[in-house]
């Protein structure tokens, strides 16, 4: 019944292609041109405005496309509608257009065709740096992003409190957010955002920034949210909480809409598009990667092996593994630290390892290729997993992130003995070292 009563409610948002359109200018086009460029650019300019009126007709884009420019299409012919009180998971590549959909839907900016209508007011959180004046107080801030979302003062005052007390910033209230670190501010920006009741919430990637507690503090928020009859459209490459979060995700890949369907298969469909680097661990320039400072590092491959140096992707139950990468550092990293870890194909970090484990700091990483590899016992229950490679600094920036490096499969078989799983279903994703005590007759033949 609720989801029939939700089919009849008129969206709060609808799309209708959409297309954004950006000109890109030849490499070597700069601003200044001569008198002699001017004067040659207006008859040439008089020329190409008569050949319109009797030359054959052209589309508009090429028509507005000035030599030396082209047209880049960041959304072509996007189309769909969300209803009240839904939560949207929004995934794709970097690149794809996922930011660009949410600022024509904030609108930052304009489409180039096609219409977007909206019902009711919009929250907007679409990165840190976002609609907060620098020079201003966390406090004076609360009150103008709340002025520019159409609230009264004493709607303001009202949430006031609440703001705060959620954004864990109350020593800080009256310095100017431009003393804030990045942490900081996305915490006040999301407490604003979240609590002056717009009817629409857009939250773009800004929970990467805030600690563990508050990102899951900021999950329960827009979950309780959209319980409120509000609509949230949440972009994150965080899988697992675009599962829990969403019932229903939109794929973008390449400017377009990919798919629109259940929050699982559209999720399942984003993280298989990358099979052939899952299958060979060869990782291809183009791929997804997170990278803080772009021009630092490139992972280029990875791949597993038994202990015994043959390359495998499939693993016996509770037979150590071996991992060997190789990553190009483009420039000098003075404070870096290499991660492994291993996760389930949908995301969810399962094990993981870094350079600095164990006591270790950070090491200085020189430019040039570097081969590293790691060894681990193997604790994993019976499933697929993937392996995914990350390179740090010291406090946390990123110098190159990719997932999904390489897929393979632990089976249900040991390799000697009979410590096999024997359970029809996997129930976990790792087995712990336990030690079993048992006192009295009915205890069974296994206990000691």
């Amino acid at each position: 019944m609720m989801k029939e009563q939700v089919r009849r409610m008129k969206p709060v948002i609808a799309v209708d292609g959409v297309c954004k359109r950006y000109t890109v200018r030849a490499a070597g086009a700069t601003g200044y041109r001569t008198l002699r460029e001017k004067l040659t650019e207006s008859v040439t300019g008089y020329g190409r405005r008569l050949w319109r009126q009797i030359g054959p007709r052209r589309s508009r884009a090429e028509m507005a496309t000035a030599p030396g420019e082209s047209q880049f299409y960041a959304l072509r012919d996007v189309s769909f509608e969300v209803k009240p009180g839904e939560v949207l998971g929004v995934v794709g590549r970097n690149g794809a257009g996922k930011s660009t959909l949410l600022k024509v839907l904030s609108r930052i900016t304009p489409p180039s065709s096609g219409s977007v209508h909206l019902r009711g007011r919009i929250g907007s959180l679409l990165e840190v740096g976002t609609g907060f004046h620098p020079e201003l107080t966390g406090r004076e801030n609360i009150y103008l992003n709340g002025a520019i979302l159409g609230m009264s003062r004493r709607e303001i005052q009202r949430k006031f409190d609440e703001i705060v007390a959620f954004s864990e910033v109350e020593q800080f209230l009256e310095t100017p957010v431009k003393r804030y670190s990045s942490g900081m501010y996305m915490k006040l920006a999301f407490a604003v955002a979240s609590h002056l009741e717009p009817e629409i919430l857009l939250v773009d990637e800004v929970l990467a920034v805030g600690d563990a507690q508050f990102q899951k503090k900021c999950l329960g928020k827009m979950n309780e949210v959209s319980k409120h009859g509000r609509t949230v459209l949440f972009v994150s490459h965080n899988m697992p909480a675009v599962k829990g979060l969403c019932s229903r995700a939109v794929l973008i890949d390449g400017g377009r809409l990919a798919a629109d369907g259940d929050v699982d298969e559209v999720v399942n469909q984003y993280l298989s598009s990358g099979t052939d680097m899952a299958k060979t661990g060869i990782i291809p320039a183009d791929v997804p990667r997170h990278q803080d400072v772009p021009g630092e590092a490139m992972f280029r491959s990875v791949r597993m092996k038994d202990l015994q140096g043959s390359e495998t992707t499939q693993l016996y139950f509770g037979q150590p593994f071996r991992v060997e990468f190789v990553c190009d550092l483009l420039k000098d990293i003075p404070d870096g630290h290499f991660e492994v870890s291993v996760s389930t194909t949908d995301g969810l970090h399962v094990l993981y390892a870094t350079t600095m484990d164990g006591g270790r700091g950070p090491a200085a990483l020189p430019r040039g290729t570097h081969r590293l590899a790691v060894e681990f016992d193997n604790p994993l229950l019976p499933r697929q997993y993937t392996i995914d490679l990350g390179l740090h600094h010291q406090n946390g920036a990123t110098a190159d992130f990719v997932t999904r490096c390489l897929d393979f499969d632990v089976l249900r078989v040991a390799e000697a003995g009979g410590d096999h799983y024997r359970w029809p279903r996997t129930r976990g994703l790792v087995r712990g070292v336990a030690r079993w005590q048992a006192h009295g007759a009915n205890t069974g033949s296994g206990a000691s």
